[in-house]
């Protein structure tokens, strides 16, 4: 399926696109170009580095992807300019859409700034063939987990798919910048649920470390607690037995009170009882003798 079937544009058109176009306006802020980094494989199809400068002399413009000029030689009638000078348009269209969507890589090496370029290069079946092996070698190579969180795994993933993405976009470019937005609409996802993990996570460890300090917290309680009801132990003890004294002692005062009191009451009943018989005696009437 070529691009003039779902990207008909015109060619002055294409800069209000970039700025302007429902598709592609949410994500140029959502993938930042590698920059001072060395070259590493990866699934994502990219042209032969170009050497730009050495790095004391890099400047800050980037000069454009080079393209093969036509040659003077070859005879062009006027209707093949018209069409191939609308189709190198259509092509750099679409390599500054591919190159928005996967930036360049940029690296030093030996002092020289080296750039690489997404492949514009459309894709065929064979190419989804290899990329599919490449995957499957990769995942058994860097030995990715096949279940649960695996960075490895990850990684390789978001190669492919920013593969697909550009084989598709290159075919064409709407159904391209679809397939972006699905991609950081997916990343923005994940992002969003590592997020709320590491809050949890941290909201976890707040709980742990309150729960382990009020842990401690408590166990100095139950220390004091526990010496407190020793002192008031040994309180009652010292309390029962101050008890026991007085308990003792009260009753051997009684006791002595009661004998006391028992002999004061025998005493007076012999006085009461001598008393009666001397007034009985002083009272009697003498009696006249008796006659022989």
């Amino acid at each position: 399926m070529g691009s003039s079937n779902c990207f008909t544009t015109t060619p002055h058109d294409y800069p209000m696109i970039l700025s302007t176009h429902p598709l592609l306006k949410p994500q140029w802020t959502a993938f930042q170009p590698l920059a001072m980094l060395p070259p590493s494989v990866s699934l994502v199809a990219f042209d032969s580095p170009i050497l730009i400068a050495t790095a004391k002399a890099k400047t800050a413009t980037k000069p454009a992807k080079p393209s093969a000029p036509p040659s003077a030689s070859s005879p062009v009638s006027k209707n093949q300019g018209i069409t191939n000078g609308s189709g190198g348009e259509a092509a750099s269209k679409t390599e500054d859409i591919l190159n928005s969507i996967l930036p360049p890589r940029e690296w030093t090496e030996d002092g020289q700034l080296w750039v690489q370029y997404v492949s514009s290069t459309p894709a065929t079946r064979l190419d989804v063939i290899n990329l599919q092996e490449d995957l499957d070698r990769k995942l058994q190579q860097r030995q990715a987990r096949e279940t649960g969180i695996c960075p490895v795994r990850e990684e390789l993933y978001v190669q492919a798919f920013d593969e697909i993405i550009r084989q598709v976009t290159i075919n064409c470019a709407e159904r391209g910048l679809l397939l972006l937005r699905v991609r950081d609409e997916i990343r923005m996802t994940i992002a969003a649920y590592q997020t709320l993990y590491e809050s949890c996570i941290a909201f976890g460890m707040r709980k742990a470390l309150l729960a382990e300090q009020y842990k401690v917290e408590m166990k100095n309680k139950i220390v004091q607690l526990e010496g407190e009801t020793t002192d008031l132990k040994r309180q009652i003890e010292e309390l029962k037995t101050k008890c026991d004294t007085t308990e003792k002692k009260e009753a051997e005062r009684r006791a002595l009170e009661e004998k006391k009191h028992q002999e004061e009451v025998q005493s007076l009943k012999k006085t009461n009882v001598q008393t009666k018989q001397e007034l009985e005696r002083i009272l009697a009437p003498a009696q006249p003798p008796q006659k022989k």
